[in-house]
């Protein structure tokens, strides 16, 4: 199956031999699904905030925010090019004749098209855009010219703005006045506001492309400084990119090594998983996890503020409580475990497996210890309104356990109609908002790839160059990377979720100034 050139591009990947092996196991046996217990819901694995505890635990995280380093991890490596899915389809086609024309106003087809015209001044990237198009005219002109197509050339090609091989973190998002955002600037303004720890500083930390990172940089140096002076403080701004490590092997449909017209082996990215790699790198107390597009301009900036504080407070109460009890099981050897019991059944919603109570007490301790001495992260749920996205559940683990886990669609055996049913009654979806702490009660750091499951992963149908190829996905940052975390659900206000999935939900009133 592997020849020597083949272990010499593996091992120059900074991969392993054995590790592809596995993967190539993984492509002829699958991924077994995630068994879901049950939904996840108000009071029943999802904690609800009244306004009394929202006012605690955001004192609570504001108090103890000088002693802790905080940093704001956010992947951005994502590509624009989805967002204007409709307006690369309509620029291939749209040539200008009155049929066009009268197909772009009445074709249900092409309504977000035609409603992206329609509004296209109210676009944070209209000014910009018309510079670029002033040797042609105004875009009104052009407009009535029916020179629709010019306007998408010079808004998604290198003639013009190139948003349609950006990442989506370097558009023009939101605007102020005469200036604008991009969604990059945003994360600069959330982390200056509600990450400023002792002597006024913050830390950001985005995840970027090779391709991409001197853009990031070039443009976040370039405005940084205005923000720092603006909020008085000062941002230190971090940079990563996804290993090649952590790529995986794509196969053939016989689940042979796919190989490119050069005879090299084709590896694909692993998805968001293999950032918990980078993440691993990160030095920190407090982590705060969000995705890169979900931004919102100033003026209505304050409820994501205030959730942040709390939900990073009752971080830290759980954190209180589970370092208590470890030296409460390190340091008494005649303790009651009831108490220890019920906290980690009924507050951290884990579950012992069925033949937990004929172990020995030496047998108790060491499992509660275990379960108690990990990672944490605080997740904000929000009620399904229809988005999509996984979703907050309790399922059973690998060692017969029972505890709160986030799963995509795709983990769920949806032909079994129990799972099906559970999966389509779910209350609450997952909109990527964690706070994270991955320190033990030393302050030692844990190795969070111990922390996964490998059964977790994703397969899916690709090709390349028109060949048929099938990919694998590492399991997801939030998901199967983070599967052994002790895990709490709180809602939170969908006004807090805010994504940009195409370019017309930037004419969404939450994006509007």
């Amino acid at each position: 199956m592997f020849f020597e050139k083949d272990l010499a591009q593996i091992e120059e990947r900074g991969s392993s031999l054995s590790e592809v092996e596995l993967q190539i196991k993984n492509f002829q046996t699958g991924f077994p699904f995630l068994k879901v217990v049950k939904a996840a819901t108000i009071g029943d694995g999802i904690i609800k905030l009244n306004q009394s505890q929202i006012e605690h635990f955001s004192r609570l995280y504001e108090t103890n925010l000088p002693n802790k380093k905080v940093v704001k991890f956010v992947p951005a490596s994502g590509a624009a090019s989805r967002m204007f899915k409709s307006l690369f389809s309509f620029m291939e086609s749209y040539k200008g004749t009155d049929k066009d024309q009268a197909k772009l106003e009445s074709d249900q087809g092409f309504q977000s098209v035609f409603n992206f015209f329609q509004r296209i001044e109210d676009f944070a990237f209209f000014d910009e855009l018309q510079e670029a198009l002033k040797d042609h005219g105004s875009i009104s002109e052009l407009i009535e010219q029916k020179k629709h197509a010019l306007i998408v050339e010079y808004l998604l090609t290198e003639k013009g703005l190139d948003y349609g091989s950006l990442p989506k973190g370097l558009l023009a998002f939101h605007s102020y006045g005469d200036t604008s955002r991009t969604p990059a600037l945003e994360h600069l303004v959330e982390a200056a506001n509600y990450g400023t720890t002792k002597g006024g500083k913050a830390y950001l930390h985005l995840t970027v492309s090779p391709e991409h990172r001197q853009k990031f940089t070039s443009h976040i140096n370039a405005k940084k400084t205005s923000i720092e002076d603006h909020f008085g403080v000062s941002i230190d701004v971090s940079y990563s990119e996804q290993k090649p490590s952590t790529d995986t092997i794509a196969v053939d449909l016989e689940n042979q090594p796919f190989r490119e017209s050069d005879g090299t082996i084709l590896f694909r990215p692993g998805g968001h998983g293999a950032l918990i790699e980078n993440l691993n790198e990160i030095d920190a107390d407090i982590v705060f996890i969000k995705n890169i597009d979900n931004v919102v301009p100033d003026k209505i900036k304050g409820i994501t503020y205030t959730y942040k504080k709390a939900l990073a407070g009752v971080l830290l109460d759980f954190q209180h409580k589970i370092f208590h009890y470890l030296s409460v099981l390190e340091n008494n050897q005649d303790v009651d475990l009831a108490e220890i019991e019920s906290f980690l059944e009924k507050e951290i919603c884990l579950l012992p497996p069925s033949g937990y109570s004929s172990y020995s007490k030496t047998e108790k301790v060491s499992y509660l210890k275990n379960k108690l001495n990990r990672p944490i992260r605080i997740c904000g749920m929000v009620k399904n309104e229809g988005e999509p996205g996984g979703g907050p559940f309790w399922a059973e683990n690998n060692d017969g356990s029972v505890s709160l886990q986030i799963a995509e669609s795709a983990q769920i055996d949806q032909n079994d109609p129990t799972q099906n049913s559970l999966m389509q009654n779910a209350t609450h979806f997952n909109p990527v908002d964690l706070i994270c702490s991955f320190k033990d009660q030393n302050g030692n750091a844990f190795n969070l790839l111990k922390y996964r499951d490998p059964q977790t992963g994703f397969i899916s149908g690709k090709s390349k160059d028109g060949k048929e190829l099938k990919a694998q996905e590492l399991p997801g940052l939030w998901n199967g990377a983070m599967s052994d975390w002790n895990t709490i659900f709180v809602e939170v206000p969908i006004e807090t979720f805010n994504p940009v999935k195409t370019v017309n939900d930037l004419l969404r009133e939450q994006h509007q100034n």
